[in-house]
């Protein structure tokens, strides 16, 4: 990995919850001789953290430190001196604009990447690809949301256009060629309700982070279209108990969002939840754990086709996974530069377009993605 550049990557906004949690994980299992930095707008907070993370781990290359504004005009000399920027600055649609790579944490890795294993299963095993794939959080027991996550939302609704939260509705907004002629109609029942039925997945209803899952999985598809399939669709969900709690769970998602366009309610929540930069203690997460659940369809037209089946599943809270997505997610990187700018064609990044190095070394620290072909 040997560069003219002065770092290796640069950790951009290690003082937020985040941000911190990414960064103890640098220390704790990244190579000891990266050279990195950490950067930021408070030159105290940072120097704090580097104490913190010196603790953790006094033999490795310690960090520098570089204060920055949020501004193009000191990020692009950012840029030019690091090899890659970690970004955990937020909240997101404020200030991240001018240098993020979206949706490499919980949202939306686990889809996106394990999506992309049940078809390397199908193409592997069925010399194929695969027409179509659904995918849902079969469990989740979370400590809660943070402050910056929190606050992303709200700002969001703030901020955004609505022009811009239309475009966002759009599964096929960031494809990277044709998105497929056809793809399956939502049955009356499920627009209705926001319940569905799948088999192997049980009963699901609507994921607040669907659409944007479904974006990015679909310009996973459109970048690797041959390894897919033209034809490839995807959808993702919640699952749940049974319909009853679905069509509940969908219309709480539904009203919650149209309360929150309304700025007297976005002001009382501001008053009740974390502020930036906080969330649930290690302790309140010490239980908590994730899995996602997904199937996939050969592009065969059989009458029984097989499917592929897979899991994805972490013991630990979502934001300490989110930090491992990113610090793993840079390594592969840093180390596979030359085919992530081909998959990606210099463009967005998503988690599927790092391969077969993602999930290996997410598999080494405890995330970890099972599938098998099973027959009809």
């Amino acid at each position: 990995m040997a560069s003219e550049k002065a770092f290796d990557f640069v950790l951009l906004g290690p003082t937020g919850y985040t941000g911190k949690l990414c960064a103890e994980h640098i220390v704790q299992h990244l190579p000891t001789d990266l050279k990195w930095a950490l950067a930021g707008r408070s030159a105290g907070k940072l120097e704090a953290v580097a104490k913190e993370l010196r603790a953790l781990n006094p033999d490795r290359i310690q960090p520098e430190i570089l204060t920055v504004q949020l501004t193009e005009t000191e990020l692009k000399p950012l840029a030019e001196k690091t090899r890659l920027i970690i970004n955990c600055v937020g909240p997101y649609h404020l200030y991240s604009t001018p240098v993020i790579i979206p949706s490499l944490g919980i949202e939306s890795t686990p889809p996106d990447i394990l999506t992309w294993a049940l078809v390397k299963t199908i193409r592997e095993q069925l010399s194929t690809g695969a027409k179509e794939a659904v995918s849902c959080v079969h469990e989740m027991k979370s400590s809660g949301p943070s402050g910056g996550t929190l606050a992303t939302i709200l700002t969001t609704l703030e901020t955004a256009s609505i022009t811009d939260l239309t475009k966002s509705l759009n599964p096929f907004a960031l494809v990277a060629s044709e998105p497929p002629k056809q793809v399956p109609s939502r049955p009356l029942s499920e627009l209705l309700t926001g319940v569905t039925c799948v088999s192997d997945l049980g009963t699901l209803t609507t994921s607040p982070s669907g659409i944007a899952d479904a974006a990015v999985v679909h310009r996973s598809s459109t970048l690797m279209r041959e390894f897919y399939s033209p034809r490839f669709y995807f959808r993702h969900y919640v699952h749940v108990r049974n319909a009853l709690v679905g069509v509940a769970f969908h219309y709480a998602f539904v009203i919650g969002i149209l309360l929150l366009t309304i700025p007297p309610v976005r002001w009382l929540v501001n008053k009740l939840i974390y502020a930036p930069g906080q969330g649930p203690s290690k302790e309140q997460c010490a239980r908590d754990r994730v899995e996602y659940r997904g199937v996939a369809i050969p592009d065969a037209d059989t009458a029984k086709p097989k499917r592929a089946l897979g899991r994805l599943f972490y013991e630990g809270d979502m934001y300490t996974l989110t930090g491992v997505f990113l610090a793993e997610a840079a390594m592969v990187i840093l180390e596979n530069e030359a085919k992530i700018k081909k998959v990606s064609r210099g463009g967005m990044v998503t988690p599927a377009s790092l391969g077969q190095e993602f999930v290996d070394r997410l598999d080494k620290v405890g995330c970890h993605i099972d599938t098998r072909l099973v027959d009809n």
